[in-house]
């Protein structure tokens, strides 16, 4: 019974089971137990099997009052609705307290993604001019190239080996990888899905130029990004090298990657249409992730109108 278990016990348990038998990542764990953690915080010395739907709904009420986002709120709803799904098969409880909670409506904002123009810009161009490029600046190239090329998620393209490894006793199997020849990637997104992603013909080009003076990783493992050290490049290093290039280059934005990933998704949709593919290609497990592009397609469309159509303002 929950007598037996104190909260902080129940919580610990919970993150135990997302860690081992959901194989989540430690980062998503982390984050549901902050969000555990603060619901705790919350509820004071009110037990789990006491929580109800009425509690929970102020709880909400009061994280809106402390001008927390929506978004951020139903993220929590949700994290503590799976927790209370799964506990109600540990203890006896009356009912979810969770259920039926919603967060506060929130403005609908849409990904930001550069132009075209801006995009191509930003990857093409060196750090600086010189006829021998030092390996790092090869190394970024190749990097800010594919991730505009194929749009990956920033911990996936850290996470690319330069070929595919298997489990050893060095370490486990290559979790994403470049197959040059093929003009693809393969990489493990969220929830452990495996996908392919085609690479376009300027992303390989910077990619054999970066393989041609890559120095063996001195950490053993064949991780195709390096970073000073010689070990696989962090999703951190990627994102600051990325903004440094951004501000040298004069692009007029705040790039980081996650920006070319919807450049890439919202340039391919422009040309192709294709929501299906798009959707794929990105590794979004529901359509709905990905619709959200088609606004930003609308948009543009819209802003070509307004400046094309002789009748589109108003004089």
């Amino acid at each position: 019974m929950e007598a037996a278990r104190g909260k902080a016990e129940w919580t610990a348990a919970y993150l135990d089971q997302l860690r081992v038998q959901r194989k989540l990542s430690p980062h998503t764990v982390a984050a549901y137990g902050r969000d555990l953690a603060e619901l705790r915080e919350l509820s004071g010395d009110t037990a789990w099997s006491a929580l109800t739907h009425f509690d929970v709904r102020r709880y909400a009420a009061r994280l809106h009052g402390r001008q927390l986002d929506p978004r951020s709120i139903a993220r929590k709803l949700s994290g503590w609705r799976g927790f209370f799904e799964w506990l109600s098969r540990q203890i006896p409880l009356a009912a979810n307290p969770v259920e039926g909670v919603r967060a506060p409506k929130r403005a609908r904002t849409l990904p930001k993604a550069l132009s075209v123009d801006d995009a191509v810009h930003l990857v093409a161009t060196p750090a600086r001019a010189a006829a021998t490029p030092e390996p790092a600046e090869l190394c970024n190239h190749a990097m800010f190239e594919l991730l505009y090329s194929s749009g990956l998620r920033v911990s996936e393209l850290a996470g690319l080996d330069a070929r595919y490894r298997k489990a050893d006793r060095d370490g486990p199997a290559s979790l994403g990888w470049l197959e040059a020849d093929n003009r693809e990637v393969v990489v493990t997104g969220k929830g452990g899905k495996q996908r392919r992603v085609p690479v376009g013909a300027a992303a390989l080009a910077a990619l054999a130029a970066w393989l041609a003076v890559r120095p063996a990783p001195t950490d053993g493992g064949d991780a195709l990004f390096l970073s000073a050290r010689g070990t696989r490049v962090s999703p951190r290093v990627v994102q600051l090298r990325l903004k440094a290039h951004g501000l040298a280059a004069g692009t007029p934005a705040n790039v980081h990657p996650h920006m070319l990933r919807h450049s890439f998704a919202s340039h391919l949709l422009q040309s192709s249409g294709d929501l299906r593919a798009v959707q794929e290609m990105l590794g979004h497990a529901s359509i709905a992730s990905t619709q959200v592009y088609t606004a930003l397609d609308f948009q543009h469309l819209a802003q070509v109108y307004d400046q094309a159509h002789p009748r589109a303002k108003i004089k």
